[in-house]
């Protein structure tokens, strides 16, 4: 199969945006004020609250009323951080996001990046289709950084178009010691919230979280 290797890549940013409403507080300090005229208008005659006491409960009440106000004035910055961060985003659209996730493969080449977690002697790449069976594997130069995966096995047969994933595997002295994932880069095609987190609509209908986009680039820089 053709495989060409490529230099390093470069390194990205994320942020996530959410809106929730929150109920007035007003509202509960209406209620508070009712339950404390209640309360001293029921009291015992002959054993009233101690004034003291009620400047507690107001005190208490007030502290609370100012944590949730404080609450509502980050939540509201956060809001307008992950507002600005969805907008920054929409231009990560028609990109190429690279992160550890499957890929659509329709015949066009693919460029994966090995991310083996120790300096070893050679690195072997291996292809798993949709169910997760291997279906393919090549070796690779360690320290290569990009590679294109053309689609073709080892034997230079054509393999059908679908969903693959990748995995490497490092040799020390001819012996598998490490079995990594493999980054690889899609196209974006959509940012969209979900769970309070953005998350990228990959190519394909694949989806991850734009958090774990470990380098975005412009489809022309593909190699």
């Amino acid at each position: 199969m053709d495989i060409t290797q490529t230099g390093p890549s470069t390194n990205p940013l994320s942020v996530a945006p959410v809106t929730t409403t929150q109920p007035e507080i007003s509202a509960d300090f209406e209620t508070f004020l009712k339950m404390l005229t209640v309360q001293m208008t029921n009291q015992d005659p002959l054993n009233p609250v101690d004034s003291a006491d009620y400047a507690v409960q107001l005190a208490t009440f007030s502290s609370v009323e100012q944590q949730v106000q404080t609450n509502d004035l980050l939540r509201g910055l956060g809001d307008m951080m992950n507002t600005n961060g969805m907008v920054q985003m929409a231009a990560w659209v028609g990109k190429e996001a690279r992160a550890e996730t499957s890929v659509n493969f329709e015949g066009q080449p693919i460029t994966i990046a090995p991310r083996p977690s120790i300096q070893a002697d050679r690195l072997d790449i291996v292809v798993l289709n949709s169910g997760g069976q291997e279906v393919d594997r090549f070796d690779v130069a360690a320290g290569v950084e990009t590679l294109e995966w053309d689609g073709n096995s080892s034997s230079g047969s054509a393999l059908p178009w679908g969903q693959y994933s990748f995995q490497v595997i490092g040799y020390i002295d001819q012996d598998a010691v490490t079995q990594d994932p493999v980054d690889v880069y899609s196209g974006v095609i959509e940012v969209r919230n979900e769970g309070g987190q953005n998350v990228l609509i990959l190519e394909g209908g694949n989806s991850v979280p734009a958090s774990q986009v470990s380098a975005l680039r412009d489809p022309t820089s593909s190699p």
